[in-house]
């Protein structure tokens, strides 16, 4: 019998002084039986990084045609592909082909050394900005997951304040990649 994906709620008040956008979200997640705690963390974290009325979870891991987490246009353009991990050149080469904007988020112990690897390749695509989160801030994200989520959120200056509860989180990315 096949194993069934793990579905998560998440309220969010979201305030992105850096791009004027404001809102009230209801996610649901469906966590994949492949997908870590931790990836599910950052997926949610770049949803709230990227917030837009017409961004979307993709399949991701059950599907490669798709994005994590996408942005489609109503002309059925895809306006921004972001990927989560430590992805192969030519994933990113099709999103790139794809996609106006992809952005990866990476995160792990190994990023460094997948970087050293990618670097040369990856700065071949104009298109693609490459963020990294540190294995701190993805060990504390992990600590948070529950089946039932309520953020606060506040993006000001690139940095992203995170309250749950009792818990203040602040979160921020290195950039790797900007596009060009």
């Amino acid at each position: 019998m096949a194993l069934k994906a793990t579905i998560y709620k998440a309220s969010i008040e979201l305030a992105d002084m850096d791009r004027n956008y404001y809102d009230s979200l209801q996610l649901t997640l469906a966590q994949h039986p492949s997908e870590t705690d931790q990836r599910l963390m950052v997926r949610l974290i770049c949803f709230i990084l990227n917030a837009h009325n017409d961004l979307k979870f993709g399949k991701g891991v059950s599907d490669e045609e798709e994005a994590a987490l996408w942005q489609i246009n109503y002309s059925d353009e895809i306006a921004l592909w972001i990927e989560l991990g430590q992805i192969d050149e030519k994933r990113i080469k099709k999103a790139c082909n794809k996609a106006q904007q992809v952005k990866l988020y990476c995160y792990g112990s190994s990023v460094d050394t997948w970087w050293l690897q990618s670097k040369n390749a990856l700065n071949t695509f104009s298109k693609l900005t490459i963020e990294q989160f540190t294995t701190d801030t993805t060990d504390a994200l992990t600590k948070l997951l529950s089946r039932t989520m309520e953020f606060q959120c506040s993006i000001q200056d690139g940095q992203l304040w995170l309250n749950c509860g009792d818990n203040t989180l602040l979160i921020e990315t290195t950039t790797l990649k900007s596009a060009t």
